[in-house]
């Protein structure tokens, strides 16, 4: 069990690692501190933290190979920190399982009201052992199912053609989502404010970043489903608006 109200901030900045202390120290965490992603590693390992805060550029092991390895052993929620000029930085930590990333120089109350979003989510990363038969409700009930993809929100598992999937949490939501919607489009708009919770200071605007970190995530999923966007079986774009799932 992780440490109720843990976090760690792995920053080599002094003066910004402490200023993320302090705003989760304000928002009820107990915080600890590393300038590096090996020492960071250590403080995952032995505190199990609920929320963790990774700069990209570090010294040494950078921000990308040290979230692929928090990831590995935790399901912490990952909140990665770059440099507004280095977008494609967020979306390749995106891509190594974080959860979502902020642009320095950041607004302490964004952070706050990130973390509080993702608060709301539900912490498991690995939906299913490997193997493991689905422990499926009475009469199926709860599934979504579309054309042998099978998900259950509510026990965060998920198999394609009886094969058990290993999604990020984001990557759950937004398939979960589109199995809710079935051939209704959701845009990348409306994709961000739901993994959001649509209720954090600013999330009436969308940013380019985060309609292209949408695009990042689908692609990851379409990768781990074995889809394509050219002939899709199950997630299909609609060009200039988003997506939705193939017919029938």
């Amino acid at each position: 069990m992780h440490e109720s109200r843990t976090a760690v901030v792995i920053e080599d900045e002094q003066d910004i690692r402490s200023l993320l202390a302090a705003v989760l120290e304000q928002a009820g965490f107990a915080v600890r501190t590393a300038a590096t992603g090996a020492e960071g590693l250590q403080l995952i390992a032995d505190t199990d933290p609920l929320v963790t805060t990774l700069d990209v550029n570090m010294p040494g092991m950078d921000g990308f190979e040290t979230a692929r390895r928090i990831r590995a052993v935790s399901s912490t929620y990952l909140v990665i920190l770059t440099a507004r000029t280095e977008e494609i930085d967020a979306l390749q930590g995106l891509e190594a399982g974080a959860d979502d990333y902020l642009a320095k120089p950041f607004r302490p109350r964004e952070l706050r009201a990130r973390i509080d979003a993702m608060l709301r989510r539900p912490r498991s990363h690995v939906l299913a052992p490997a193997g493991a038969e689905d422990p499926a409700p009475e009469d199926g009930a709860g599934w979504l199912e579309h054309r042998g993809l099978r998900l259950h929100p509510q026990m965060r598992m998920a198999s394609a053609d009886g094969v058990d999937l290993d999604l990020t949490r984001t990557e759950f939501d937004i398939l979960a989502e589109l199995l809710a919607h079935g051939r209704r489009v959701l845009g990348k708009s409306e994709l961000t404010l739901t993994l959001r919770g649509g209720r954090y200071t600013g999330a009436e605007f969308v940013s380019d970043s985060d309609a292209r970190a949408i695009e990042v995530h689908i692609a990851n999923l379409r990768r781990k489903l074995g889809d394509t966007a050219s002939r899709p079986r199950w997630i299909e774009t609609v060009r200039g608006v988003g997506y939705r799932l193939t017919a029938g």
